[in-house]
């Protein structure tokens, strides 16, 4: 008799962490939430979209659909015979969704934007006093999603020097943004030192799986 394989049970894993994620962030930012969701509810850019509660908000309402897309290009992946389709899928909305929301908290303007002119800090460790333990951990997390995520998909990318080249170069046009765009930011080195830095951890914590991916892309041999 031959044994059925179990079934995947990828989709409800999928979507059991996202339940638990949105439920977290939201106990611990449930505050800020509260007092963004009236604006961001009546379709308000100015106090929602250009506030860090604000996207913050947005980024907690777009989990759930962030599962759903992942399941949908699983599915077609799988249907169309790709190996590694949930892993890709994942990988490919969980870069978008842990990246893209926190740049556009890097780029939300200050009180004096566009009269204020661009400030510059070129010496390291220099700022770090200043920006506190929050800052810091803001600073190292900006990139993690990419790092995390990033060889998984493309694996182009599955080397740690690249994973911390790839974040300093992100991080350098997110700073130069700042300064061109005069967002009332300080464009300073130690910024983008910690992002890069701050990638790189979560390169190592997804190695089993971009491994998988630099395996997969080698030629096989006779």
């Amino acid at each position: 008799m031959t044994l059925s394989a179990p079934p995947r049970r990828t989709p409800i894993v999928l979507l059991a962490l996202a339940v638990l994620a949105v439920a977290a962030l939201a106990h611990v930012l449930r505050r800020p939430l509260l007092m963004a969701a009236p604006t961001c509810l009546a379709g308000r850019w100015n106090g929602c979209g250009d506030t860090v509660n604000g996207v913050a908000l947005m980024t907690l309402v777009a989990l759930p659909p962030a599962v759903l897309v992942v399941g949908v290009l699983a599915r077609r992946r799988r249907a169309a015979g790709a190996a590694g389709a949930w892993r890709l899928s994942t990988a490919e909305v969980g870069l978008v969704l842990g990246t893209v929301p926190l740049v556009w908290m890097t780029l939300v303007p200050g009180s004096g934007a566009g009269v204020v002119p661009g400030r510059v800090s070129l010496v390291p460790l220099q700022d770090l006093v200043t920006m506190g333990t929050l800052g810091i951990v803001g600073n190292l997390l900006l990139f993690a999603a990419l790092g995390f995520f990033a060889p998984v998909r493309f694996a182009a990318l599955a080397s740690v020097p690249r994973v911390l080249a790839l974040a300093a170069a992100c991080s350098l046009l997110v700073e130069t943004a700042q300064y061109v765009l005069q967002l009332d930011r300080v464009s300073s080195v130690d910024d983008v030192l910690l992002n890069a830095l701050g990638a790189v951890p979560a390169a190592c914590a997804s190695r089993r799986w971009w491994r998988t991916a630099v395996r997969q892309a080698e030629p096989v041999g006779p």
